[in-house]
């Protein structure tokens, strides 16, 4: 359910919210002190601080749940809830590792971010949905035409929405598009100011629960269901950081892999940081199209991310080419591939 809105400028006019974000976060930065010891053949990163970006509900709860918040270096927590503020962090050296879609990441390909894509979650996808109100003569997304639909540009919406339109023999300007926040689009969605809408996470399961909205189609089949972690140049070439980095993504796997056969359990976590109701939670887990997983980077991956540029710059999102390939990152791929479920 992570939000990757996307629409602010680049990343050097957006420096004062970044910084009046990072201030909010830092206040309610979590510490996790050293309480396990390295091994003897291992370095001592007992001196190690991590700056981790968090979206309310998503690493923090989750790494705490599945007990493995228990670290030999510290950790801080910062909430920046889209993928965009992560990367201005990270790019801005104020973070060592974030998330987001591969939205965000080819914005900062295309700007040359400093900063490393470093590995991949798997996530539902049938929470990116597009969705007709109950009252609209929609049946299809060829029914569109000449509709009012919201979308969050620059984001997994806009793109889905896209591929899901030009398969129907459509195009943005075959249809009245509404770029929208997704809380803006949810009230525009309730008043009916619009007839559809692309969106992702928490609010389509609002739309369907609340205001009896439709699935017309879901992010499966237009999405390739991988999300990007981020991470800071500088503490990917740092020993020490790098060796944190890894032991904090082998247990982020093994938390990701706990949640799949303890969601109840994790979806209590979530909702007591987040107040989102439990039963809202396991309604969308049932509904998933895939388990959680945390996967180290291929040449698929940077395909797949790649054929998304391409996209967005013929839509002209883009104003030129961005290859993405120099800014993925495959040192943490052996630590992954041998991060054992088993010891979660």
């Amino acid at each position: 359910m992570r939000p990757d809105t996307a629409t602010h400028p680049p990343f050097p006019q957006r420096r004062a919210l970044l910084q009046r974000s990072l201030a909010a976060g830092a206040a309610a930065a979590l510490g996790l002190p050293a309480l396990a010891r390295p091994s003897a053949a291992g370095p001592d990163l007992s001196g190690v601080t991590l700056r981790i970006g968090t979206y309310k509900g998503l690493w923090r709860p989750l790494i705490s749940a599945a007990g493995l918040a228990n670290t030999h270096y510290r950790i801080e927590w910062r909430e920046l809830n889209n993928g965009v503020l992560h990367i201005e962090a990270i790019n801005g050296d104020a973070l060592d590792l974030g998330s987001g879609s591969e939205i965000p990441a080819l914005f900062a390909a295309r700007q040359k971010a400093q900063v490393r894509f470093v590995a991949v979650t798997r996530e539902d996808l049938n929470n990116q949905v597009t969705l007709a109100r109950k009252d609209a003569s929609i049946q299809r997304i060829a029914d569109l035409k000449g509709k009012r639909v919201g979308y969050v540009r620059a984001t997994t919406s806009h793109y889905f929405l896209s591929r899901q339109l030009a398969e129907a023999g459509l195009s943005f300007a075959d249809i009245t598009p509404v770029s929208l926040t997704p809380s803006d689009g949810l009230s525009a969605f309730d008043r009916g100011d619009l007839d559809a809408w692309a969106i992702y996470g928490y609010n389509g399961q609002i739309a369907r629960l609340r205001y009896g909205a439709r699935v017309l189609k879901t992010g499966v089949g237009y999405l390739s269901g991988n999300f990007p972690l981020y991470a800071n140049p500088r503490a990917v070439a740092d020993p020490l950081r790098h060796a944190a980095l890894a032991d904090y993504l082998q247990r982020l796997r093994r938390a990701y892999l706990w949640a799949n056969g303890n969601y109840l359990d994790y979806a209590r976590a979530q909702a007591a940081e987040t107040r989102v109701p439990v039963g809202d939670l396991i309604e969308l887990w049932n509904n998933r199209s895939t388990d959680y997983d945390l996967r180290p980077v291929t040449d698929a991956v940077v395909q797949g991310h790649q054929s998304v540029a391409d996209a967005f710059q013929q839509l002209g999102v883009l104003d030129g080419k961005a290859q993405v390939a120099p800014l993925w990152d495959r040192s943490f791929g052996p630590v992954l591939a041998g991060a054992d479920p088993a010891a979660a």
